[in-house]
Protein backbone atom coordinates (compact mmCIF):
# COMPACT_ATOMS: atom_id res chain seq x y z
CA UNK A 1 0.00 0.00 0.00
CA UNK A 2 3.29 2.50 0.38
CA UNK A 3 4.91 1.63 -2.15
CA UNK A 4 1.26 2.60 -4.33
CA UNK A 5 1.14 6.10 -2.34
CA UNK A 6 4.55 6.79 -3.09
CA UNK A 7 3.89 6.14 -6.43
CA UNK A 8 1.29 8.75 -6.27
CA UNK A 9 3.57 11.33 -4.05
CA UNK A 10 6.15 10.96 -6.87
CA UNK A 11 3.52 11.74 -10.09
CA UNK A 12 2.16 14.61 -7.69
CA UNK A 13 5.60 16.25 -7.38
CA UNK A 14 6.82 15.69 -10.51
CA UNK A 15 3.14 17.37 -11.72
CA UNK A 16 4.15 20.46 -8.98
CA UNK A 17 7.67 21.08 -10.64
CA UNK A 18 6.05 20.86 -13.97
CA UNK A 19 3.84 23.65 -12.67
CA UNK A 20 6.68 25.95 -11.18
CA UNK A 21 8.51 25.34 -14.14
CA UNK A 22 5.79 26.54 -16.94
CA UNK A 23 5.51 29.83 -13.97
CA UNK A 24 8.89 30.39 -14.55
CA UNK A 25 9.09 29.98 -17.98
CA UNK A 26 5.97 32.18 -18.77
CA UNK A 27 7.74 35.01 -15.93
CA UNK A 28 10.96 34.93 -18.20
CA UNK A 29 9.02 35.09 -21.44
CA UNK A 30 7.34 38.59 -19.67
CA UNK A 31 10.45 39.84 -19.29
CA UNK A 32 11.38 39.62 -22.77
CA UNK A 33 8.06 40.47 -24.36
CA UNK A 34 5.89 42.45 -22.19
CA UNK A 35 2.93 42.23 -24.50
CA UNK A 36 3.33 37.92 -24.37
CA UNK A 37 0.58 36.32 -22.02
CA UNK A 38 0.26 37.85 -18.70
CA UNK A 39 0.65 35.57 -15.70
CA UNK A 40 -2.95 36.19 -13.72
CA UNK A 41 -5.26 34.37 -11.52
CA UNK A 42 -6.56 32.49 -14.14
CA UNK A 43 -3.03 31.38 -15.47
CA UNK A 44 -3.09 29.60 -12.08
CA UNK A 45 -6.72 28.03 -11.87
CA UNK A 46 -5.38 26.61 -15.53
CA UNK A 47 -1.98 24.96 -14.17
CA UNK A 48 -4.35 23.98 -11.27
CA UNK A 49 -7.01 22.49 -14.30
CA UNK A 50 -4.31 20.86 -15.84
CA UNK A 51 -2.60 19.17 -12.28
CA UNK A 52 -5.54 17.91 -11.67
CA UNK A 53 -6.62 16.63 -14.95
CA UNK A 54 -3.20 14.51 -14.46
CA UNK A 55 -3.61 13.55 -11.31
CA UNK A 56 -7.77 12.38 -12.00
CA UNK A 57 -5.47 10.08 -15.32
CA UNK A 58 -3.08 8.55 -13.30
CA UNK A 59 -5.76 7.91 -10.82
CA UNK A 60 -8.19 6.31 -13.81
CA UNK A 61 -5.17 4.18 -15.00
CA UNK A 62 -3.93 2.59 -11.60
CA UNK A 63 -7.78 1.36 -11.58
CA UNK A 64 -7.45 0.11 -14.79
CA UNK A 65 -4.67 -1.87 -14.27
CA UNK A 66 -7.20 -3.84 -12.10
CA UNK A 67 -9.75 -4.86 -14.54
CA UNK A 68 -9.47 -8.16 -16.83
CA UNK A 69 -9.57 -6.18 -20.15
CA UNK A 70 -5.98 -6.09 -21.33
CA UNK A 71 -7.06 -2.85 -23.42
CA UNK A 72 -8.36 -0.91 -20.46
CA UNK A 73 -5.46 -2.57 -18.43
CA UNK A 74 -2.66 -1.41 -20.85
CA UNK A 75 -3.73 2.37 -21.99
CA UNK A 76 -1.23 4.77 -21.60
CA UNK A 77 -1.44 7.09 -18.92
CA UNK A 78 -1.34 9.77 -21.20
CA UNK A 79 -4.86 8.48 -23.10
CA UNK A 80 -6.55 8.26 -19.47
CA UNK A 81 -4.93 12.18 -18.98
CA UNK A 82 -6.11 13.09 -22.26
CA UNK A 83 -9.50 12.05 -21.85
CA UNK A 84 -10.28 13.23 -18.44
CA UNK A 85 -8.90 16.63 -19.94
CA UNK A 86 -11.89 16.28 -23.14
CA UNK A 87 -14.67 15.61 -20.96
CA UNK A 88 -13.96 17.94 -18.18
CA UNK A 89 -13.06 21.15 -20.86
CA UNK A 90 -16.49 19.64 -23.04
CA UNK A 91 -18.68 19.45 -19.80
CA UNK A 92 -16.91 22.56 -18.05
CA UNK A 93 -16.44 26.16 -20.48
CA UNK A 94 -14.38 27.85 -17.43
CA UNK A 95 -11.30 24.63 -17.80
CA UNK A 96 -11.04 25.80 -21.08
CA UNK A 97 -11.21 29.32 -20.36
CA UNK A 98 -8.13 28.95 -17.17
CA UNK A 99 -5.89 26.56 -19.15
CA UNK A 100 -6.22 29.08 -22.64
CA UNK A 101 -4.09 31.62 -20.09
CA UNK A 102 -1.25 29.54 -19.72
CA UNK A 103 1.30 30.60 -22.44
CA UNK A 104 1.69 27.39 -25.02
CA UNK A 105 5.32 27.97 -25.03
CA UNK A 106 5.92 27.97 -21.45
CA UNK A 107 3.97 24.50 -21.35
CA UNK A 108 6.25 22.88 -23.93
CA UNK A 109 9.41 23.68 -22.23
CA UNK A 110 8.69 20.83 -18.60
CA UNK A 111 7.47 18.50 -21.29
CA UNK A 112 11.00 18.64 -23.85
CA UNK A 113 12.88 19.17 -20.23
CA UNK A 114 11.62 15.40 -19.00
CA UNK A 115 11.41 14.43 -22.74
CA UNK A 116 14.67 14.60 -22.83
CA UNK A 117 15.89 13.31 -19.19
CA UNK A 118 14.11 9.93 -19.82
CA UNK A 119 15.92 9.57 -23.06
CA UNK A 120 19.27 10.06 -21.72
CA UNK A 121 17.77 7.36 -18.98
CA UNK A 122 17.95 5.29 -21.25
CA UNK A 123 21.00 5.74 -23.36
CA UNK A 124 22.56 2.13 -21.90
CA UNK A 125 19.56 0.32 -23.33
CA UNK A 126 20.71 2.48 -26.70
CA UNK A 127 24.04 1.20 -26.85
CA UNK A 128 23.07 -2.10 -26.71
CA UNK A 129 21.00 -2.29 -30.01
CA UNK A 130 22.82 -2.67 -33.33
CA UNK A 131 24.08 0.27 -34.83
CA UNK A 132 21.71 -0.33 -37.76
CA UNK A 133 19.11 1.18 -35.62
CA UNK A 134 21.21 4.86 -35.40
CA UNK A 135 21.47 4.64 -39.27
CA UNK A 136 17.74 4.16 -39.63
CA UNK A 137 17.16 7.06 -37.36
CA UNK A 138 20.04 9.56 -39.05
CA UNK A 139 17.95 9.07 -42.76
CA UNK A 140 14.56 9.40 -40.92
CA UNK A 141 15.90 12.55 -39.49
CA UNK A 142 17.44 14.02 -42.53
CA UNK A 143 14.07 12.72 -44.50
CA UNK A 144 11.86 14.05 -41.77
CA UNK A 145 13.65 17.66 -42.33
CA UNK A 146 14.64 18.00 -46.01
CA UNK A 147 10.36 17.24 -46.47
CA UNK A 148 9.54 19.43 -44.05
CA UNK A 149 11.56 22.22 -45.89
CA UNK A 150 10.13 21.27 -49.15
CA UNK A 151 6.48 21.53 -47.97
CA UNK A 152 7.27 24.75 -46.45
CA UNK A 153 8.98 25.82 -49.42
CA UNK A 154 6.02 24.88 -51.63
CA UNK A 155 3.57 26.98 -49.27
CA UNK A 156 5.69 29.75 -49.59
CA UNK A 157 5.98 29.68 -53.34
CA UNK A 158 1.83 29.70 -53.15
CA UNK A 159 1.50 32.42 -51.14
CA UNK A 160 4.03 34.47 -52.98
Amino acid sequence: MTAGLNQYVKYALVLLLSIALILFTQEIKLVKNPESTPVTWLTIAGLFSLYLFSMMGIGISQIMKKIDVSFLRNFPILGWVSITSLVMCLIFDFFVTAIQAVDFLSITTPILTFAGISVVDRLADLRKSSWKIGLVAVFVFIGTYVVSALIAQFGLTLAG
